[in-house]
Order: C-alpha cells, then sequence, then structure tokens
C-alpha cells in the first residue's frame, strides 16, 4: 500500500478515535450534570426511608468502623444483601452522617455507566462507518435515560450492578472480537463483581459459559480453556464471600439472606389476590408470623422459603395468571398505580417513576428492532442481561429494580435502532472515517 495512504489512514483512525473520546467525554459530564442536580434538589440530606437503603447504609458505616456484615439491630451475622454496594460506599461513610457521600458513590457508578454503554455500542455497531455515531447515539440516550439515573443517587444495588453489568458486556464483545484467555479472565471478574451487587446476576455466567463455547467451537478451538477461565475468576472473585457465608450462619448460604423473604413477599395473598398481583408485598413479609426476634438469618430466609413454596403450591392454579402479570408489570403494562406507588416508597420521586414508564414504551420497540439488526453473535450477548431480568421477574415478582439488568441492553439496542431510522448527514467525523 501506497505510504501516503497509509500515513492518512492512520492519522485518519486517530482522528476519529479522538473525535469519539472527546464527543463522549461531553455527553458523560453532562449526564453527570444531571445526576447531580437531580441529587441536589430531590435526594440532597432526605432522609433514608424503610426500604433497602437502610441497610446498606448502615452496613456500610459498619464496615468503615470494622464490623463485618452483621444485621442492623441484633447482635447477628448479616447477609440480606450481597457485599459490593456496601463495600464501595464504606469508603465514604466515615463520618456521623455518610448518606449523602453514599448518594455520590451512586451518582458515580450511573455516570460510569453511561460512557461504557457508549463504548459497548460503538462496538456492535458492526458497519464502521456507523460505530462513532451509534456510541454516541447510545451515551445520549443512557445519560437522559429514566429509568438508568431514576437509581443514580439512591443508596441502593442497581447502578452498582448496572455498571458491572456494561462491563461484563463489554468484556464479553471483547472476548468474542479475539477470544483470549485474558480477556476470559476479566468477563469472569466482571461477572463476579455483578453477582456479589445483585444475586441474579450469577445467571450471566452459564449464559457467557454458553457463547463462548459456541465461538470458540465455531473458530475451531478447543472452547473448556476459555469457558473455563471466566467461570473460574467468576467463582474466585465470589468465593471468599460464600466462604464467609458458610462458616458463620446456621444454615447454608451462598449469597444473601433475601431468598426467604424475597419469595415469600412475592407468593401471598397481596401478590396473588390483592392490589400487588404480580408484584411483592413488604406486608407479607412484615406479618410473617413464624418471625422470632432472635432467629438466625438463614434459618428465617429457608423457614420463609419454605412458606413461600407451599403457598405456591396451594395455589397453583393461581400461578399462570400471576406469572402472566409479572411480566406484564416488568414491561410496564400492569399496575402501573401500584407500581409507582412502591417506586415512591424506595425514594424514588413520582413523576420519575412516571417517567421511566413513558419512556420504556418508546425504548422497548425500538430495541426490538435493534436486536434484528445487530450480528447474531453480539445480539446473543446484548439478549443477556434481557434473559436475566427475564428470568429473575418469572422466579420472583415483576417490577422496575427486577427489570434494572436489562436497562444498559435495552439502551444500546436502541440505540441501533435510532441509528438505523434517523438519516445520516454528511459531518466533519464522516470525512475522517472515510479517509481511515
Amino acid at each position: 500500500m501506497d505510504e501516503t495512504v497509509v500515513g492518512r489512514t492512520v492519522v485518519g483512525q486517530t482522528s476519529v478515535g479522538q473525535d469519539f473520546r472527546k464527543s463522549l467525554t461531553v455527553i458523560v459530564a453532562l449526564g453527570a450534570v444531571l445526576r447531580i442536580v437531580r441529587l441536589a434538589v430531590s435526594k440532597w440530606n432526605l432522609p433514608l426511608q424503610l426500604n433497602d437503603s437502610l441497610y446498606y447504609s448502615i452496613q456500610a458505616r459498619q464496615l468503615a468502623h470494622g464490623v463485618w456484615y452483621r444485621e442492623l439491630f441484633v447482635d447477628q451475622p448479616g447477609a440480606e444483601h450481597g457485599p459490593l454496594t456496601s463495600a464501595l460506599m464504606a469508603v465514604v461513610s466515615w463520618g456521623n452522617d455518610p448518606v449523602n457521600l453514599q448518594r455520590i458513590v451512586t451518582v458515580a457508578c450511573g455516570t460510569a455507566t453511561i460512557a461504557i454503554v457508549g463504548i459497548v455500542a460503538r462496538r456492535v455497531a458492526g458497519d464502521r462507518a456507523d460505530r462513532n455515531r451509534v456510541g454516541l447515539i447510545a451515551a445520549a440516550v443512557a445519560a437522559l435515560y429514566p429509568n438508568l439515573w431514576v437509581n443514580d443517587g439512591l443508596v441502593m444495588s442497581e447502578s452498582v450492578s448496572c455498571l458491572m453489568i456494561s462491563l461484563a458486556l463489554w468484556a464479553l464483545l471483547a472476548w468474542t472480537a479475539e477470544p483470549a484467555l485474558r480477556s476470559a479472565a476479566f468477563v469472569g471478574l466482571a461477572m463476579g463483581l455483578g453477582t456479589l451487587a445483585r444475586s441474579e446476576v450469577a445467571l450471566f455466567v452459564p449464559a457467557a459459559a454458553v457463547v463462548m463455547w459456541t465461538v470458540t467451537r465455531r473458530a475451531g478451538a478447543k472452547p473448556w480453556s476459555h469457558v473455563a477461565t471466566a467461570a473460574g475468576v467468576a467463582v474466585a472473585t465470589v468465593l471468599p464471600w460464600l466462604i464467609f457465608n458458610i462458616v458463620r450462619f446456621d444454615r447454608p448460604v451462598l449469597l444473601t439472606t433475601n431468598e426467604g423473604p424475597a419469595l415469600l413477599g412475592a407468593n401471598c395473598e397481596d401478590t396473588y389476590y390483592g392490589p400487588a398481583q404480580g408484584g411483592w408485598s413488604l406486608f407479607c413479609v412484615l406479618d410473617d408470623p413464624g418471625t422470632k426476634p432472635d432467629e438466625d438469618p438463614s434459618t428465617r430466609s429457608a423457614r420463609q422459603r419454605r412458606e413461600a413454596l407451599s403457598y405456591v403450591r396451594h395455589h397453583l392454579d393461581r400461578l399462570p395468571n400471576i406469572e402472566v402479570k409479572r411480566v406484564a408489570r416488568s414491561l410496564d403494562l400492569f399496575a402501573l398505580d401500584n407500581m409507582v406507588h412502591g417506586d415512591v416508597g424506595e425514594e424514588r420521586e413520582r413523576w420519575a417513576s412516571w417517567a421511566c414508564i413513558v419512556s420504556f414504551w418508546i425504548l422497548a420497540p425500538l430495541a426490538v428492532y435493534g436486536a434484528k439488526l445487530t450480528r447474531r453473535r453480539d445480539r446473543a450477548v446484548l439478549l443477556i442481561p434481557v434473559a436475566i431480568a427475564l428470568a429473575a421477574t418469572v422466579l420472583i415478582y415483576g417490577g422496575h429494580r427486577i427489570r434494572s439488568a436489562a436497562e444498559p441492553a435495552i439502551v444500546i439496542l436502541a440505540a441501533i435502532a435510532i441509528n438505523h431510522l434517523i438519516p445520516r448527514s454528511p459531518t466533519v467525523l464522516d470525512s475522517a472515517e472515510r479517509v481511515a
């Protein structure tokens, strides 16, 4: 190739990459401003309500003072939720009232998610002339999409888990483009950290294993080493937490003791026949007659799981109807007032919850269309978080928090569709790409 052409190609590629990074930085900065303004206006100095935020906040303070994962109000081991969110917040939880700083942690995670979503979208764009545009569209949508920013500023796990899922997508897509053991290890690390944020992310591991096995088999390589590396690193990341739980509870606890309350609150009169059909009811957990103040959390979780499964067995004729309503809830097609009421109880503004619903109505069809436009291999990867959210919905309940695992992928797929539907206009960036 002519040296002049080669030189122009390198310069063009460098210019395109620099322009993308600059534009992405601007979008991320604007997304951060949006989240900070919302934090300052709606969340700053707001007292925590009786929900999971209280657990994460107090546990983070305990960690900051050397108390390792104990129950909040009784002297017992605690593992109601995964350890990652509290561990991240512990870094800023030294003062007497660190709640505002803890909220900043989730804002930072949400802001980082914007950048990762943009980078992932750029990778899956396919057509080289469109990849920068798709990446910037995805970042802009992620910056503005209520179902992402609504969790930023809450002392909860969704912002952390969305960031880890986005990183897992990035790592797995990088591996599919160029399989290597090092990138397989990064896939495992991201999946393991995601699991420590929200337990259902553990489903990413078998799904990723299927993708990696298929890709390597088609390439004529031996898949065992790559799959074993990713799964092994994921297990190694989670293993200290598993061992820590096994040795300190009366009954075996793998990830959390929240399984029992989650199932009990999703399988009771309120959620099968009452206003929370297909959802989750705190009252069913609070009214549990078997609860004792000194009951070991693992024993309580196991007992509540049995009670929930017993309720399901005695109402099997109702279960198909409830499963449909669970899925309809996660698709924002059923019990909207009840879901908004639940969101408000978890410190989401009422108007923001409705914005989440309306924006999902817009993005979900675009994501379906974007999936059709995506290469089969990349589509299989991007649909993993969607499958995780669907599985959690069917097994537990339908709601915005359960669906949060799918939101980064929804944004990326919608960006692909938006790029396809909106005509391109020639720009300086396009000229640089043509030169490259």
